[in-house]
């Protein structure tokens, strides 16, 4: 026997203990979840048997309420320590599959012995608890697995830098208990590793990489002082899946201080927060909040119908040049400042109020709203007032109640209560409560008044005596036009603003703004609660969302990742520039960027292919996995690009499975599916509403693909007339990259200039053109 078969059978021995130590604390902590469940039901079972209060005497009362608030307490406990055992058992059950990828062996200085420590998803320790069996991924010395070359290293601990020797690096495949890889290595993870994980067939969703980890992932992962985390990364280089392994890194390391439900990630689209759905959980922690910034938007606009992100791109594709200068100019930092200042120098008399109305008549006229504000101390901050005058209004609500409670139309609305109704009504009160039918009935009437003007106080409490869409038009009417929109096309925009307004509509180029205006004239819509806000996609979001983002998170660090060389929606913009224009719009303290320069996703020959479409295409490296070279079919008729389309689907379906079909936009989308649905059973068009992502042969407009990835992907009609308008480069860019092992692109007529001599130097090119 060599000596690798005789390390393999030693390794192969440790993985057995381990898979039983595993084994058996699964089923302990099994028998101890069957146990607290048990305790659970109990305590819950008992607090609903005595969970009432003695009403009769004065101390029977404070006693029942300490017994519940005992109760209670005791059920909180019950349940937390049947999630942490359940907790506890799905980490077992994660490493059961898996139990570790990595082995260091290091020697501490001052020290002979060498100590050899593995590195897997979660810690692990004997049964006696006197030893680490495995180490969790995200401790500190696991960094040195992951920036570590062999020699001397040094990683970060709680108490300082600490030093240590590499001696040895070894990386492991292990699957259901057998090692199927293994190798020693000086590299964070080696080819062969990597080879294997990304040669395998995509599914609907994304995994972890803490096996794979490269050092640039992991200097992402582990930065905790930066308050701007700027992530600038290549279609492919893994920027998403560090971002993830970040929040679990965070999570971990801020254990006491930090939760899930304190911090908030920006998804591209619903598709994408399905598709990373499962990554958190296979590392044991629980899922961040996730919100599109579309769903962000709308629930800052109950009743109004905002564009979305991907209208807003198709709308975009056929406006005039005015027509985006007007856009960029009110998404800007100009326009964020001038509300600022708009908002900071309003006169009283200037501010829009609005009726409060009840039923259909004006319950508090905009007059008397505004005589009310108008009466508030001058020296004060315009938002201090508002708050003033909240209470101010909430106070004549409790008085007007009273006097509304003996008008006909309580009477008449009491008188058609049933007993059901008129049951609640009463509350903890009883008819024997009362000394006669008069004060029986002057009860009910307030409860009854109380109860149908909350109408009112929610309409005070939303800010909804501001006219606040005039104030924005009046805002919009005095603001300087930027150079080169003439006053026409800007007041045809302010009326088309009013115009929506009436449809209850409002486009995407006021949202930021507005917003904003509201929040400064109010003095709300800030969230302290948050720590970290995570922005994926950030080349498509506007400066002046992302001052607004800023605004709404006072309290948060902020990391953002996207590729400049996807932008859909603006033109490339170099990291660097990035970096310092964020910063400054950002107020960030402690900025950092980080490129990620090497693309995983696809082949050699498609990321060869997409970079070479780009004018910085040879600072992009592409990793060493071949495939087939990306083939363009170049055809001159309708039914030419239909029967190329086919025969490719029918061909990559074959082999894959999941194939994707890019288009340009949900028309050409519907147009596409028609076409493939007659042909193919498993095939899906998607759209902005989907939340999952299914196998087979999938349609969808580009900018529903952001972070998304597939075996296979037909970039449909990449023709100059058919891109004509677009970013064509971002869009065919986008597009390729998507692509896991195959591409193939069609043209109906000549080719996008954006596929310039040396992107087609390394694509498989034929034409069928009509004679």
């Amino acid at each position: 026997m060599n000596k690798e078969e005789h390390e393999r059978q030693v390794e192969q021995a440790r993985v057995d203990y381990v898979m039983q130590q595993i084994d058996r604390q699964i089923k302990e902590t099994r028998q101890a979840l069957a146990a607290a469940h048990k305790e659970t039901r109990a305590v819950e079972q008992n607090y609903s048997e005595n969970a009432s209060i003695n009403r009769y005497e004065v101390d029977d009362i404070a006693e029942s309420r300490a017994m519940i608030e005992q109760q209670r307490q005791l059920v909180s406990r019950a349940v937390e320590s049947e999630t942490i055992l359940r907790r506890q058992l799905k980490t077992l059950q994660n490493l059961q599959r898996s139990p570790y990828f990595g082995r260091i062996d290091i020697q501490d200085p001052g020290e002979d012995q060498v100590e050899s420590l593995y590195i897997g998803t979660a810690s692990l320790m004997n049964d006696d608890k006197s030893q680490f069996l495995i180490y969790d991924w995200r401790a500190p010395i696991s960094g040195v697995y992951y920036n570590g070359t062999l020699g001397e290293v040094t990683y970060e601990t709680p108490n300082g830098p600490q030093k240590t020797t590499l001696v040895k690096k070894r990386q492991f495949t292990i699957r259901d208990g057998q090692i199927t890889n293994m190798f020693d290595t000086n590299e964070t993870v080696g080819d062969e590793l990597l080879q294997a994980a990304l040669g395998e067939q995509n599914d609907q969703y994304m995994h972890n990489i803490v096996a794979t980890i490269q050092q640039e992932q992991n200097d992402i992962i582990r930065d905790t002082h930066s308050d701007l985390l700027l992530v600038q990364g290549v279609a492919g280089s893994g920027k998403t899946s560090a971002i993830l392994q970040r929040i679990a890194y965070l999570l971990y390391h801020s254990r006491t201080a930090l939760n899930a439900d304190q911090i908030v990630l920006f998804s591209p689209n619903r598709l994408f927060s399905h598709y990373i759905s499962q990554v958190l959980p296979s590392l044991g922690e629980r899922n961040m909040r996730q919100v599109t910034i579309s769903g962000f938007i709308r629930r800052r606009f109950e009743g109004l119908r905002v564009e979305n992100i991907f209208e807003r791109y198709e709308r975009r594709q056929k406006a005039s040049q005015d027509d985006r200068r007007i856009a960029d100019y009110l998404e800007s930092a100009v326009a964020m400042k001038n509300v600022r200042h708009y908002v900071a120098g309003l006169a009283d008399q200037d501010l829009q109020f609005a009726n409060v109305t009840f039923e259909g008549r004006v319950f508090f006229t905009a007059e008397h709203i505004k005589n009310l504000y108008m009466h508030q101390p001058a020296a004060m901050r315009s938002a201090n007032r508002m708050v003033q005058l909240k209470n101010q209004l909430i106070r004549e609500l409790q008085r007007r109640v009273k006097e509304e409670a003996k008008k006909d139309w309580v009477a008449k609305e009491l008188d058609s209560l049933d007993r059901q109704q008129l049951h609640r009504l009463y509350g903890k009160k009883t008819i024997d409560d009362f000394h006669d039918e008069d004060e029986q009935y002057a009860y009910l009437a307030y409860r009854w008044t109380k109860r149908r003007l909350r109408i009112v106080a929610d309409a005070i409490y939303n800010d909804y005596f501001i006219d606040l869409y005039s104030q924005y038009q009046q805002w919009l009417s005095q603001l300087a036009r930027p150079t080169k929109v003439t006053k026409a096309d800007w007041q045809g925009m302010v009326t088309d603003y009013s115009d929506q307004l009436e449809y209850h509509r409002l486009d995407m180029m006021h949202a930021a703004t507005l917003m904003y205006m509201r929040d400064l004239l109010m003095g709300t819509g800030q969230n302290h609660s948050f720590k970290y806000v995570f922005i994926d996609e950030m080349q498509d979001y506007s400066v002046a969302m992302m001052i607004y983002l800023r605004h709404v998170f006072p309290s948060a660090k902020f990391t953002v990742l996207g590729d400049s060389e996807q932008a859909l929606f603006k033109p490339l913009e170099m990291p660097e520039h990035l970096l310092q224009r964020l910063s400054k719009t950002m107020d960030a303290h402690h900025p950092n960027l980080i490129s990620l320069r090497r693309s995983y996703r696809s082949t050699k020959e498609i990321t060869d292919f997409a970079k070479g479409m780009l004018p910085d295409g040879d600072q992009i490296m592409s990793f060493t996995r071949h495939g087939e070279r990306p083939t363009l079919y170049v055809r001159d008729s309708a039914d030419q690009v239909e029967q190329t389309l086919l025969a490719s689907v029918d061909q990559l379906s074959t082999k894959y499975e999941t194939v994707a079909v890019l288009t340009k936009n949900a028309d050409q989308a519907k147009q596409v599916y028609r076409q493939l649905h007659r042909q193919f059973k498993k095939v899906h068009q998607l759209n902005v509403n989907d939340t999952s992502l299914p196998d087979g042969i999938l349609v969808l407009p580009i900018y529903l693909a952001k972070g998304l990835e597939f075996d296979a992907v037909i970039a449909y009609d990449v023709s100059a007339a058919n891109l004509r308008g677009t970013d064509e480069v971002g869009m065919i860019y986008t597009m390729a990259t998507r692509a896991m092992h195959d591409l193939v692109l069609i043209s109906s007529g000549p080719v996008s200039s954006a596929i310039n001599p040396t992107a087609s130097q390394h694509l498989t090119i034929e034409y069928q053109l009509i004679k």
